[in-house]
């Protein structure tokens, strides 16, 4: 058993969640996946290195667990993200692709237990970070840092844009907040953008997202092809496009935390 959490802790408004990059797999777990699970292909790969050292002062929740264990940005109840669309379940039954990846199943008993071993210490962890930071400044601001393949027909028809902002249609954050993302993305040569697309915001996002608390949240999903080689394994960190990805994720960091003098004054 491995700790389920690593976190980093700093002085800024800002916390990052990264509830996509592990890919720790218990044994006994490993076992039951069949090849193709094993391969764990839906990470969301080297999001931790893509944004490591972009704000100083921010803090990091991430899981070292992969999503297919348990997948930290669902609802533990087991409700649906996107009633009628495909999506992955709590505990993934296929891949995005929507091929098995269990040679076992796992039992209702299996879920309950990797729910309080791995689900739960995530989001005490995350929770407890965010109720830290949101005492130092009188709020905080969650941004969930995920990327998937752009091209996943089981999940989306065309390719998915490069940046997909999500605030579950605004809720989940002021719109000063929304709004500074938004017009980086939309300024960034050559990338492309979309706000509440596909991709609304996951669980984490709707949870913790309680604007008129001081707490703001927003997802942002990338796609891979901004920074991969190429979107298949070995999964190769392109350093070229990372570098250039990298300054304007900076450049989003850097504008959420110069928000502080106005969102303490209140939502809007």
């Amino acid at each position: 058993m491995t700790d389920a959490v690593e976190i980093t802790r700093g002085d800024s408004p800002i916390v990052l969640g990264l509830p996509h990059t592990g890919t720790y797999v218990p044994p006994e777990i490993a076992s039951q996946l069949n090849d193709r699970g094993r391969g764990l292909d839906d990470t969301d790969w080297h999001i931790h290195t893509l944004y490591d050292g972009l704000l100083p002062g921010a803090t990091t929740v991430r899981a070292t667990f992969h999503r297919y264990v348990i997948d930290a940005n669902r609802d533990p109840s087991g409700v649906s993200l996107y009633p009628g669309q495909n999506t992955t379940t709590l505990v993934p039954l296929t891949d995005f692709d929507g091929q098995d990846i269990w040679a076992q199943l796992p039992s209702g008993g299996e879920i309950n237990a990797r729910r309080a071993a791995f689900h739960v210490p995530y989001h005490a962890a995350l929770s407890a970070e965010l109720t830290r930071v949101k005492a130092l400044h009188g709020f905080a601001i969650l941004y969930d840092c995920h990327s998937i393949r752009s091209h996943i027909p089981f999940l989306f028809d065309g390719v998915l844009p490069d940046f997909n902002i999500g605030t579950n249609l605004g809720a989940t954050c002021d719109a000063r907040v929304e709004k500074a993302v938004l017009d980086i993305c939309e300024t960034a040569a050559g990338y492309s953008t979309v706000l509440n697309g596909r991709f609304k915001g996951g669980w984490t996002t709707r949870h913790y997202g309680r604007p008129a608390d001081g707490l703001h949240a927003i997802q942002m999903e990338l796609a891979q092809s901004t920074y991969l080689s190429a979107e298949t394994a070995p999964w190769t960190f392109d350093t070229g496009k990372a570098d250039r990805l990298r300054s304007y994720l900076k450049t989003i960091l850097d504008s959420l935390a110069a928000l502080a003098p106005q969102l303490t004054g209140g939502p809007r």
